[in-house]
């Protein structure tokens, strides 16, 4: 029996079982859409990791101080640590050849206030190479200069969102005065707006001032809490790292058995951790969903032993006038796998339609191989299923069959 008679007697035994065909397809359906939207919901979280550290700078990287040390049994906060210091960042300021700009940052989280109105936000205290670092541009006003830094001065620049919590009235912000913790701060830029991240943070919810006025005048200390710099190309990450290290143990006078009292990070690093963790969370929410998939087999399986069940007569018949054990056998797994594979393809349009929707509320991106993916398991789950039936059937007496009630 040639492939296009047992194709239509497939087609034939589904059209004549409609509903029990559509019910069973259920499984594979809602077990397709569910890989498929569960696969864009992770590789949507990972691209949208990747994407905020593009945002930050792919070849930032980052300083602070404390490794693993512990006081008193107890892990240290990298901020309340004073083991970086102001010369630490003159002499990789002095000796790098690897960074294109370097910033101290010390901050401080309170309320900003301006007439009757005030909200919550952080002050950042930072050199002007921060805005390159950083991706940030100045809108409108001016950064302040290496004289503000040098004399501490009490000027600030502030993002949009701090600008429409405070100036509800329209208020021109360049030039007006703010309160910090009781210090008044002139505003002398407002940044251009970066709006939110993809991980939901406002990213214009920030003043920036320089780094000389929070440490003495809001925070009252003279050791860094951490320092952001920029590498010439992405590719020499690795030898500004240990270039920076090597600066940091002289000037530390750490010894070869002395473990670093600070940490170093690169967003590439940063970014492969990222991508190992969204991955085996794609894996995970792909696995969940793909157990009811396994569920849709069994419905297949348990269809098929009942066709073949009713249809004993017809086997026997079949078997009867020349049709041999290999053809009873490919049509009942051709049966299987058309109704595996339909609901396949049914349940791919709906993984299309279910990672559209969700994309309104979060990032989703639909791959090309969970598709793939998706029809290979429906395929395998197919013949998986339904071989046993199959073989069931093809290996009835025929005298039997025909006597079958």
């Amino acid at each position: 029996m040639n492939i296009i008679n047992l194709i239509k007697i497939a087609l034939k035994a589904l059209a004549n079982n409609k509903t029990r065909g559509l019910l069973t397809m259920l499984g594979i359906i809602i077990g397709v859409a569910s890989v498929i939207t569960m696969i864009a919901i992770g590789q949507g979280a990972k691209q949208g990791i990747q994407s905020q550290i593009s945002e930050m700078g792919s070849n930032m990287i980052m300083i602070q101080p404390g490794g693993d040390m512990m006081s008193g049994g107890v892990r240290q906060s990298s901020s309340s640590m004073e083991t970086l210091k102001m010369a630490d960042y003159e002499s990789i300021v002095a000796e790098s050849r690897y960074l294109t700009a370097i910033s101290p940052v010390v901050n401080s989280s309170g309320q900003v206030i301006f007439g009757s109105n005030n909200s919550p936000s952080t002050i950042y205290g930072v050199s002007q190479d921060y805005l390159d670092i950083r991706y940030y541009s100045i809108e409108d006003g001016a950064m302040f200069t290496d004289h503000d830094i040098q004399s501490a001065a009490k000027v600030c620049i502030v993002g949009k969102t701090v600008v429409d919590n405070l100036f509800t009235n329209g208020e021109n912000p360049i030039g007006q005065v703010v309160r910090f913790k009781n210090i008044p701060f002139q505003i002398i830029g407002v940044l251009k707006s970066k709006g939110f991240n993809s991980m939901g943070m406002d990213q214009d919810d920030m003043i920036l001032a320089p780094y000389t006025t929070i440490q003495k005048r809001v925070l009252a200390i003279t050791y860094l809490q951490s320092l952001n710099a920029s590498v010439v190309k992405e590719e020499y990450s690795g030898a500004a790292i240990d270039e920076i290290t090597e600066i940091l143990r002289r000037n530390h006078k750490l010894g070869l058995e002395d473990e670093d009292d600070f940490t170093i990070r690169s967003m590439e690093e940063i970014s492969s951790m990222m991508n190992t963790v969204t991955d085996l969370l794609t894996l995970l929410l792909g696995a969940v969903a793909g157990i009811s998939l396994i569920v849709g087999g069994i419905g297949i399986m348990n269809i098929m032993y009942v066709s073949v069940t009713e249809r004993t007569r017809e086997i026997g018949l079949r078997m009867s006038i020349g049709a041999k054990g290999v053809d009873i056998l490919s049509q009942f797994l051709l049966e299987s796998i058309l109704i595996s594979l339909t609901g396949g393809a049914i349940g791919v349009l709906l993984g299309f339609v279910f990672a559209m929707i969700i994309s309104m509320f979060t990032p989703t991106s639909v791959q090309l191989w969970s598709v793939i993916l998706a029809f290979a398991v429906c395929t395998f789950t197919g013949v998986f299923f339904g071989w046993y039936p199959a073989k069931k059937a093809a290996q009835l007496d025929p005298i039997e069959a025909i006597r079958y009630e």
